[in-house]
């Protein structure tokens, strides 16, 4: 019996079809083939290290620890990487995750989503729909009318306030991502996002 099909076993999930590459559906699509490209020494410079590795080299931010888990202010979440608009504060709840979960995207189009097979289960990845930048996991727990729970990293999200201000981190936020980084996590630790 192949792995894959003892995968399929073991989590009760559907089967996915396998591409030319060998990667489950939708894993084969690249950076360069997304509508918004930018030079990974750019996003070096301008990103935090824990935001580029959250979103370039699809890490995870340790539960409890970002910015935006317990953010309340209402307005938009947009992309830290390319300012695409993903989320509405209008559906944000507190899953208890640990992670920031929202129940419902602003648009389809705003975020991708594929198979994930890493570390021997079956989850449904989130990247921006306009940069590929890794976001977080969907799941089927979330509350109606959706039923859907977008699992999302703090440092792959970026804050605009309703008032219309600029686009922004407040110091809570600021906060959170520093102490993600000065404990020395990167996205060792696997919990379920």
């Amino acid at each position: 019996m192949s792995g894959f099909n003892l995968l399929h076993l073991i989590t009760k999930s559907q089967p996915v079809a396998l591409r030319s590459c060998s990667l489950p559906s939708g894993a084969c699509r690249t950076k360069k083939t997304w509508p918004v490209s930018f030079p990974l020494e750019e996003l070096k410079k301008r990103l935090t290290p824990l935001q580029y590795h959250v979103t370039q080299e699809r890490g995870t931010e340790s539960a409890f620890t970002g910015g935006f888990t317990h953010h309340k202010d209402e307005g938009t979440y947009t992309c830290v990487v390319c300012g695409a608009v993903l989320f509405s504060s209008n559906s944000k709840f507190d899953s208890g995750s640990g992670w920031p979960s929202f129940s419902d995207l602003v648009k389809a189009e705003s975020v991708t989503v594929s198979d994930d097979f890493s570390y021997g289960i079956h989850r449904e990845e989130t990247t921006c729909g306009q940069c590929g930048a890794h976001l977080g996991h969907l799941f089927d727990d979330g509350p109606r009318p959706t039923g859907k729970r977008y699992c999302i990293n703090s440092a792959s999200l970026a804050f605009q306030p309703k008032d219309g201000g600029t686009s922004s981190v407040s110091s809570s936020v600021a906060e959170g991502r520093a102490e993600g980084r000065a404990g020395g996590n990167t996205g060792s630790s696997k919990t379920e996002l």
